[in-house]
């Protein structure tokens, strides 16, 4: 599964064609174009080289519209670790070839027969198990594990050299291959849900076919769980890679333990309702009406075992308990999918997307509206998510609609959905982070609290604008927004003449609207009265967007008419300055004394 957008690496106009065309399979994909030889694209570069590096080093996969000798030699440094690296694809222009270069089993090579198909083409895969037998041994498909990778090397050599291998269980995909099998082969792959018998010339593959119940007391220890479990697998003889998945009942959908142990076997904690896990009372072994009275079904560890492991599914693992946990096992008759089953804790990212320029967006957020089924937001925020909001389910409001959006956002996740509530900006300065946090404070939802919240910091439009201008930042500074639609204007005068007496660099948030213009003129009026007329004022608008401008004023002539709700400004302190630019205009910096630091020390020295 790709956890990151694909990036789509063009030099020119038919390079970039070839991409808009390719991306009909990989929606998600970001077209990253030559700056001055293409027209359209989600993110502009000047240096080839270092836009593959980037894309390479974030762990993005890089399909490379561009001759395959390009891409080696931009990507050579950083070649070191193959168990690492991203999936790195080249694709000839006139779509002529596909060949994977790098992560060939961590995605490449399917990524490249994938473009094939659409160009109508063979990929060239080269990986030598692939070609010979069309399977890959050390990268099996999902639900199953390689128990023994340690030994695949020595084995794939030995099938290589001509040696004919034995299956020993069940298992569609390897005898479907072009394995050249044989019931007296010298070599064995085994297949079994038990710790079987790895050997260099013995592969061991687990199919995804136990269902692990668990239960536990609130807030236990998550060592305790994974000791019982652990121990009870071996107890058993079962290996820990045949687990499908740990299952519960839902009102433990935020136990630390519980979903520790998920993370630990590198398997889905999924949970079910009270109901589901009652109508499994037939087949318990060991039901109990204490569970019953506290929870509404009879046993959580055997009923969601055997609930996930289904109807022909059978309980191998009774209850098992320790001082404070419970744990039981099923065998499924087939590889279990259990991103299919119950539902799992849901998510809720709340995030920041930038002031509007792709490139703004972190990996981190990009990761999230990848991973995330519901998308709520402002509708021009989510506009602005461009192909990453592609396939998602979009729920999108007015401005003036924050406390709907969230209420709506928390009510999602808590359906075990994974929600991602999008924001510009940075999500925690003036947007939906505090809002989310005061209603899972006011709002006596259990289900809520059970919601596993992240806040994902974005570039905020004061740095944007900030950088644009130079570095106006560069002392002590503060921000606050002009709005008094939620703030009393009496708190927000005594804010600005706190800072203006302070001396702070200032970014006005929300510093006047067509209705809204008497604040930024009071605003003014107070400064006045502590810096000078001809302090630097930056006037930051549409940042990241089209038709973005940064403008340098002095204070003097900061005017209501000069400004609007897109607009970011900057006030100076009584140190800041202008330095000329070439182009007539002037950067802007507030100095934070390094001068007079270096004038000291060299009065010291002398």
């Amino acid at each position: 599964m790709l956890t990151l957008a694909p990036a789509f690496i063009v030099l020119t106009p038919g390079g970039a064609a070839l991409a808009a065309h390719l991306k009909a399979v990989l929606p998600n994909a970001l077209i990253h174009a030559r700056r001055g030889r293409v027209e359209a694209a989600d993110v502009f570069y000047d240096d080839f080289t270092a836009a593959v590096q980037a894309a390479f080093l974030e762990g993005r996969p890089v399909i490379g519209c561009c001759a395959a000798g390009t891409l080696i030699r931009a990507l050579a440094p950083l070649v070191a670790d193959k168990r690492a690296e991203p999936p790195v694809v080249a694709v000839a222009e006139d779509g002529g070839a596909a060949v994977p270069l790098l992560g060939g089993h961590r995605g490449a090579n399917e990524l490249a027969k994938v473009i094939a198909e659409v160009l109508g083409i063979e990929a060239a895969v080269t990986t030598a198990g692939d070609r010979r037998f069309a399977v890959a041994l050390d990268a099996p498909p999902s639900g199953w594990r390689l128990g023994n990778p340690g030994d695949y090397k020595g084995f794939a050599a030995a099938l290589l050299g001509g040696k004919t291998v034995r299956l020993d269980g069940e298992a569609p995909w390897l005898a479907d291959s072009g394995l050249p099998l044989a019931g007296d082969g010298p070599l064995a792959i085994e297949i079994t849900e038990q710790t079987g018998s790895p050997a260099p010339e013995r592969l061991v593959y687990h199919p995804a076919k136990l269902c692990l119940g668990v239960g536990c007391e609130r807030h236990a220890a998550p060592e305790e769980l994974e000791t019982l479990v652990r121990g009870t697998l071996a107890a058993a003889g079962l290996s820990p890679l045949a687990v499908a998945g740990v299952f519960s009942i839902d009102v433990k959908a935020d136990e630390a333990a519980v979903l520790a142990l998920a993370e630990s076997l590198g398997v889905p904690a999924r949970f079910f309702d009270a109901a589901t896990l009652e109508a499994e009372t037939p087949r318990l072994a060991n039901p109990s009406g204490l569970v019953f009275r506290e929870v509404g079904c009879h046993g959580v560890a055997e009923g969601a075992a055997l609930a996930a492991a289904g109807a022909q599914g059978e309980l191998v693992v009774a209850k098992t308990k320790s001082k404070r946990a419970t744990c039981a096992v099923a065998l499924a008759p087939a590889v279990v999918d259990a991103a299919r089953l119950g539902r799992g804790r849901g998510t809720l990212s709340v995030i920041g997307t930038g002031p509007g320029d792709a490139v703004w967006r972190t990996p981190e957020v990009e990761t999230a509206v990848l991973r995330a089924t519901d998308l709520v937001g402002y509708g021009l925020y989510l506009d602005l998510l461009g192909p990453l909001a592609a396939g998602k389910a979009r729920h999108g409001y007015e401005l003036g609609e924050e406390e709907k959006r969230v209420r709506v956002a928390l009510d999602l996740a808590a359906e075990g959905r994974d929600v991602a509530l999008v924001c510009s900006g940075d999500p925690g300065i003036y947007a939906m982070a505090t809002l989310v946090f005061e209603l899972l404070e006011r709002g006596g939802r259990a289900d809520w609290s059970r919601v596993d919240v992240t806040v994902m910091p974005g570039v905020s439009a004061l740095q944007a604008a900030a950088a644009r201008a130079g570095a106006p930042l560069g002392h002590d500074f503060c921000t606050i927004s002009l709005s008094d639609l939620l703030t009393p204007w009496e708190a927000i005068q005594r804010r600005l003449k706190a800072a203006a007496e302070g001396d702070f660099i200032i970014a006005f948030y929300n510093p006047a609207s067509k209705r809204r213009t008497r604040q930024l003129a009071e605003a003014v009026e107070i400064l006045r009265k502590h810096r000078p007329g001809d302090t630097p004022v930056v006037l930051a608008r549409n940042l990241g967007r089209e038709g973005e401008t940064v403008t340098v004023v002095d204070l003097a002539e900061l005017t209501p008419d000069k400004v609007d709700m897109l607009t970011v400004v900057l006030v100076g302190s009584s140190e800041t300055k202008r330095v000329a630019r070439s182009d007539g205009g002037a950067w802007v910096y507030t100095p934070r004394g390094y001068a007079g630091k270096a004038q000291k020390n060299s009065e010291d020295a002398a």
